[in-house]
């Protein structure tokens, strides 16, 4: 079942899923995962899911939370995971963002939970969007409230773990 939001089925846009290994991660989750889905059944914001054998996160409606539950649940969590709960990638606006077109929108920043999404002060229209890479945890609450999946992500410099696509 595909869940929409209101703003999103009025226009009738199905939004985009964004795929990405859950947080500190040290080592691909093919070489040791055994599909138990513990960590699907435990996700408090139900954002884990099961793609092609691999638990990853979905952020359509919701973020991470960091709350550590995956590892805890995690079998393999000595192997998997690092001891601080981060994420390898980070924010990035795309072009067709509506603050870019001359769009009044700052829901991504609303929604930032670090205020890593930050707006620029522009003369004769709407302020610009960038995201303070030193300051975005990688959440993703900022992807599924942008009304036209303009917030995608990026591996961040030096990342050992890459996110997928």
């Amino acid at each position: 079942m595909t869940l929409l939001s209101r703003r999103a089925l009025l226009r009738g846009q199905i939004k985009q899923k964004v795929h990405t290994l859950p947080p500190g991660l040290i080592r691909p989750l093919a070489e040791i995962c055994e599909q138990c889905r513990a960590c699907v059944d435990h996700c408090p914001t139900s954002i884990i899911s099961m793609q092609s054998g691999i638990p990853t996160l979905d952020f359509s409606f919701d973020g991470c939370n960091f709350c550590g539950r995956c590892r805890e649940i995690c079998p393999h969590a000595d192997v998997f995971f690092d001891d601080d709960l981060a994420f390898s990638h980070k924010a990035q606006v795309q072009s067709h963002c509506l603050a870019l077109n001359s769009v009044e929108c700052q829901l991504c920043r609303d929604h930032c939970p670090t205020d890593a999404i930050r707006f620029r002060p522009r003369a004769g229209g709407p302020w610009h969007p960038s995201v303070v890479e030193d300051s975005c945890t990688g959440c993703g609450l900022c992807i599924g409230h942008c009304p036209t999946n303009a917030i995608s992500i990026s591996v961040r410099s030096g990342s050992h773990v890459d996110a997928q696509p």
